[in-house]
């Protein structure tokens, strides 16, 4: 416990090493909640994005790559329990992807990810391989995957504050016992699959309908 929070300590005092310098608006109320907590210590985050490696397509004498990256949260755990009932939150969430790795020295690390993603090339040494059109489409349909990120985003905070309560209801800074965190993550794999079996089509974390894109997030000069 005392090497953990030192570990904590000594991490959170590090600058920012990212070029924004500042965490991301959705990421950082996420990031504000774990931290709180004694026994969690965020490492990196990303709220999504959509870039283009140039930007200036019809300029480019390279390769220019179209791509929409998802939220991505990277937590230090101090129990393999905390960890569990991070994944299983996420899961829950729509983010499948994400996973528990065990490093030297018993470092426990808490990935959540997603396949959420998209990536495509479009030109090649400085020649347009696809068209104007299909440009247009690839904005559309980033912009739909965006929605759907910032969506899973909302479900992920919502069932962590409610999962975190649950553990801990006394006082969040406090972390809780081995027996009662282990306890709260078979509860809720056990409530995940009881609803898919009274709901064998319905997939958790489907990807929503969407009714209209939106052009803020995505916008490309040709």
């Amino acid at each position: 416990m005392a090497a953990f929070a030192r570990r904590k300590a000594q991490r959170l005092a590090l600058p920012d090493p990212s070029r924004k310098r500042a965490l991301d608006a959705r990421a950082a109320e996420l990031v504000r909640l774990l931290n709180a907590r004694e026994r969690f210590c965020t490492t990196s985050s990303c709220d999504g994005r959509v870039t283009v490696t140039m930007t200036a397509l019809e300029k480019a004498t390279g390769d220019v790559v179209f791509k929409f990256e998802p939220f991505v949260l990277h937590v230090l755990c101090r129990e393999l329990q905390d960890a569990q009932l991070l994944h299983s939150v996420a899961i829950d969430s729509g983010f499948r992807n994400s996973g528990i790795t065990v490093g030297r020295g018993g470092k426990i690390t808490m990935a959540v990810r997603s396949t959420h993603c998209l990536e495509v090339p479009l030109s090649h040494k400085g020649r347009l391989m696809v068209s104007e059109e299909y440009i247009e489409f690839l904005v559309h349909v980033a912009n739909q995957k965006m929605e759907e990120n910032i969506r899973r985003i909302e479900r992920f905070h919502k069932g962590l504050e409610l999962a975190l309560e649950t553990a801990d209801p006394a006082d969040a800074v406090f972390p809780q016992g081995p027996e009662k965190g282990h306890s709260v993550y078979v509860h809720r794999r056990k409530r995940r699959t009881a609803q898919e079996q009274a709901h064998p089509s319905r997939e958790l974390g489907a990807q929503d309908e969407t009714e209209n894109s939106l052009d803020l997030f995505a916008e490309i000069t040709i």
